[in-house]
């Protein structure tokens, strides 16, 4: 199987309409971990996501609205109701860290999205873990200390596996590093009944599905944590709670939506917290390659860049 490095083939198909199964099984084991994504959309044919183009799984059967419900069914464990949280955030996060998006029409009460109906379209992202694929840029951002650092780049450019190769690496021998994972949608460690499916190492307690804002004041007053890591850092609540405990001694690894440092700078959370000095390095990534290649490493100065 040349998925190696991704999660078992049956975990990803099991949940498409049956007679696209063997097709997708296939074309899985053909392109392996070039496979970023499976999209599903109502009216038109399923779609496998390659790193530089997409595949037509088969071009001539047409996902319905009923295949999309039958999936979410699947999705969901047949307890659709017991996932509504999630679905009103839009996303529903599976074993072994693969997550759904879900697109289709608003129920709003004052609080904001209380679910999703008439659902179009299921996009199903397929987590990778690259144990390794950090080590030529975790030499050069943690050379001579631990320090914190953003990560930042566009979609499906390797933030969240780089944040995972750095967790392992920092949680484990020889820098055995108290590391806490603020996992808010389960695609860090992908616990699953408590036990993660990633590699996280010895050093790492892993706080799964907590709000990150939450998360990180609660790693603070009760895990003594040398090293905070979370993704997808960006409102205003959750940089309030990474400047709240800037001055606790611990190292915050985050990450950031981005294709370069003026992008950052517009976006007045991710702003407030390189002046802040939270950050001392940006890791920009390259766009499209999925492969955790760096662009560029920057130092922030500490009044910010």
């Amino acid at each position: 199987m040349n998925m190696s490095n991704k999660k078992d083939i049956d975990s990803i198909t099991r949940y498409l309409p049956d007679d696209l199964t063997l097709q997708a099984r296939n074309l899985l084991n053909e392109f392996g971990n070039q496979v970023n994504e499976i999209r599903l959309r109502v009216g038109r044919p399923a779609v496998a996501m390659l790193t530089d183009r997409h595949i037509l799984i088969n071009k001539d059967r047409l996902i319905t609205a009923e295949d999309i419900n039958a999936c979410l069914e699947k999705l969901c464990d047949y307890s659709v109701y017991s996932h509504q949280n999630e679905i009103s955030q839009g996303f529903i996060t599976l074993p072994g860290g693969h997550r759904v998006g879900i697109c289709g029409t608003a129920c709003k009460d004052k609080s904001g999205c209380r679910t999703v109906k008439y659902i179009s379209s299921l996009n199903i992202r397929i987590a990778g873990e690259h144990i390794g694929c950090s080590d030529g840029i975790f030499e050069r951002v943690f050379k001579g200390r631990i320090s914190g650092v953003l990560v930042a780049g566009p979609p499906c450019s390797g933030k969240t596996t780089l944040l995972k190769d750095f967790a392992l690496k920092l949680s484990s021998a020889p820098y055995y590093k108290k590391t806490v994972l603020v996992d808010e949608r389960d695609e860090l460690a992908a616990m699953y009944r408590g036990v993660p499916c990633n590699a996280v190492g010895e050093f790492c307690d892993v706080l799964s599905g907590y709000p990150k804002a939450e998360g990180i004041i609660n790693a603070v007053r009760t895990l003594s944590p040398d090293i905070i890591i979370c993704d997808e850092i960006g409102d205003r609540e959750d940089a309030d709670a990474v400047c709240d405990v800037i001055n606790s001694g611990v190292v915050i690894i985050s990450s950031a939506h981005a294709c370069n440092v003026d992008e950052l700078y517009r976006r007045a959370s991710i702003r407030k917290l390189l002046k802040s000095g939270v950050f001392e390095k940006i890791v920009l990534l390259k766009p499209g390659s999925a492969r955790c290649e760096a662009d560029s490493i920057i130092e922030v100065a500490e009044n910010g860049i």
